[in-house]
């Protein structure tokens, strides 16, 4: 499975996750972001200046419970 991270730009700032939803939640439980990204009237996501989910080249593997 091929995991997705968050960016600061260019630079990584976020752990990897399996989905872009999962970035997101992770972002803003460690405070990264205050509020999770919504679609503006247009369709298109209202995100916080310069941040953006990528996917990555590795594979994640998911925390055991």
């Amino acid at each position: 499975m091929m995991p997705y991270a968050l960016f600061d730009r260019d630079r990584r700032i976020g752990a990897s996750a399996a989905t872009e939803l999962d970035v997101w939640r992770a972002a803003l439980l460690v405070g990264l972001i205050s509020d999770l990204p919504v679609a503006d009237e247009q369709g298109g996501q209202i995100l916080p200046r310069g941040l953006h989910v990528e996917r990555m080249d590795e594979d994640f593997e998911p925390p055991l419970e």
